[in-house]
């Protein structure tokens, strides 16, 4: 009964995992590359962003180095 229960719950997961798949057209694909959509569309408000939460929250994107929260380094 377990192995059966087991199979159930495998093939469903199978199923559930490819239907998630989607092909995008080529006249689809321009729309969805806009420099907008992009995670960060602004360079420069991203670099400012990032420098006001190392210095003012201490919070560090991956690879960058210890600060403290007082903006003085």
């Amino acid at each position: 009964m377990k192995l059966r229960t087991a199979i159930v719950w495998l093939s469903l997961l199978a199923t559930l995992a490819t239907v998630g798949c989607v092909r995008v057209r080529p006249w689809e694909r321009e729309v969805l590359a806009r420099p907008d959509m992009a995670w960060a569309p602004d360079p420069i408000e991203s670099s400012q962003l990032s420098h006001i939460f190392f210095s003012k929250e201490a919070a560090l994107q991956p690879g960058e180095a210890g600060g403290g929260g007082c903006g003085c380094n």
